[in-house]
């Protein structure tokens, strides 16, 4: 076969690059939505008061370590509606994406009720007691939308476990457009609204996902669509269907749990390094994000495949995607990481022009050097997402789990020692992250070639009754 031949042949057989791609390059839009609703939020806030814009960082992160637990839940839905939709049992998929939407409903009244608990964690963290307060406000608020989030993610994974990516693609973009301008009025007290500063900023963002709940329910509670998967008749909790969910979902919950947490902490670790070294991590993990975030759109499609063709007892086609979405993440991470190393300054204009050249100086040849660490893991951290989106489609979530459990504390306890003892800086906190990367990207390559997946599967044998 030709060279032309094999490409064609890549491209269109079953789970081929252009089958990836149509289900993947809606999600990758709705993923960088999602990084471009934080952004603007980020720059009003900046515009209306520099302190408020540093205290929706924490208060942000913090925000969704809480709730990283029960959103994880929530998104597995895709794994089991995957999985049902490809062994042809659609009116099973109903009764699971209301179990995921039932740990939203239970959470509306439980985390706003964190909010005391949050505001004296955030104050003993926090020297400051005017951004404490601030941090305070914003979480409080985002309490609020939390239950959104959590209803919205089952809710999006109806769609995604079918390959239905474009209505999380338009649903997504339209919350983030409406984001955008209610933050704007609320900020700044615009077309009648009172001026909030970051609690307006919140109270955006609030809105925005009870909004995206009732677009996804409005789609949903079609006729013909709630006949066809039971959305319907399927409301009731189910205790047994919930604790399947939650046997394979809880894990990786708490894996996102795990990494948020060691990923503030690390953070952490550098600040004791001081403002410039702090500020350029903060700046190249931010560029980072330009080659991570769409790689977490393929990732999910990744995840829908896999279950799909598992669902259908063809693994051999699940293989085949995940090696499919491999080539296209090597070949775009690649080239990020080449930008990264060639044309750093690409990146960092637009930080530039609202810098003063006396302070953005030392901070540009700081993250330069740091890019190169960027672009050093890039390939691996390819492998990590493809193959961990692969396997949790299959449901293989303790072995993620552990592997979390053990790999995450590791960067930690050696940038600590590295630092405590030999008087090394910011350089060897990136060495320690890069092998961290490398490492988990070989990890998950290993456990996928090892096949235990292809056996695998999340939803029960038989129907249950």
């Amino acid at each position: 076969m030709t060279r032309s031949g094999r490409l064609h042949d890549w491209w269109a057989r079953p789970c081929g690059g252009r089958e990836v791609l149509q289900v993947s390059l809606p999600l990758v839009v709705s993923t960088i939505s999602t990084t471009v609703m934080i952004f603007i939020d980020r720059m009003f806030l900046l515009w209306y008061a520099p302190q408020a814009m540093a205290a929706a960082m924490p208060a942000g992160m913090f925000h969704f370590t809480v709730l990283s637990l029960p959103l994880g839940v929530a998104l597995y839905v895709n794994t089991f509606v995957a999985q049902y939709v490809g062994a042809g049992r659609p009116r099973r998929v109903g009764p699971v994406v209301w179990q995921g939407i039932w740990l939203g409903v239970v959470a509306m009244p439980l985390l706003p009720a964190t909010a005391p608990w949050a505001r004296l964690a955030l104050a003993w963290a926090n020297q400051d007691p005017a951004l404490a307060r601030l941090e305070a406000t914003f979480y409080q608020v985002l309490t609020f939308g939390a239950g959104a989030m959590i209803i919205a993610a089952a809710q999006a994974s109806f769609f995604t476990g079918r390959e239905q990516t474009r209505v999380v693609m338009f649903v997504d973009t339209g919350a983030t457009l409406l984001n955008a301008a209610l933050a704007y009025v609320w900020i700044f007290g615009r077309l009648g609204f009172p001026a909030g500063g970051i609690a307006g900023a919140a109270w955006a963002t609030t809105t925005a996902e009870w909004v995206r709940v009732l677009a996804y329910g409005s789609i949903m509670l079609r006729p013909a669509t709630r006949r066809t998967y039971q959305l319907g008749m399927g409301w009731r909790p189910n205790a047994r269907l919930m604790g399947r969910l939650w046997r394979y979902g809880g894990p990786g919950g708490l894996q996102t749990f795990m990494e948020v947490a060691a990923f503030t902490l690390f953070l952490m670790l550098v600040g004791h390094l001081g403002e410039v070294p702090l500020a350029a991590t903060t700046l190249a993990f931010t560029i980072n994000n330009l080659a991570w975030v769409p790689m977490w759109g393929l990732g999910t499609a990744v995840t829908a495949i896999v279950g799909q063709e598992l669902g259908r007892n063809r693994p051999e086609l699940a293989a085949r995607a995940t090696w499919t979405a491999l080539a296209i993440a090597l070949a775009y991470m690649g080239t990020m990481a080449l930008l990264y190393v060639a044309v750093p300054d690409c990146f960092l204009t637009g930080y530039a022009a609202g810098t003063p050249a006396a302070v953005f100086g030392p901070l540009r040849e700081v993250t330069v050097v740091l890019l190169r660490f960027v672009a050093a893991y890039c390939l691996f951290d390819a492998l990590n997402v493809v193959f961990v989106s692969a396997i949790r489609g299959a449901g293989d979530m303790r072995f993620i789990l552990w592997t979390t459990l053990v790999m995450s504390p590791l960067p930690l306890l050696a940038a600590w020692w590295g630092m405590a003892r030999l008087g090394w800086g910011l350089l060897w906190c990136w060495v320690v992250l890069t092998a961290w990367v490398c490492s988990l990207g070989l990890i998950y390559l290993a456990r996928f070639l090892q096949g235990r997946w292809r056996q695998m599967r999340v939803i029960e044998p038989e129907p249950a009754l």
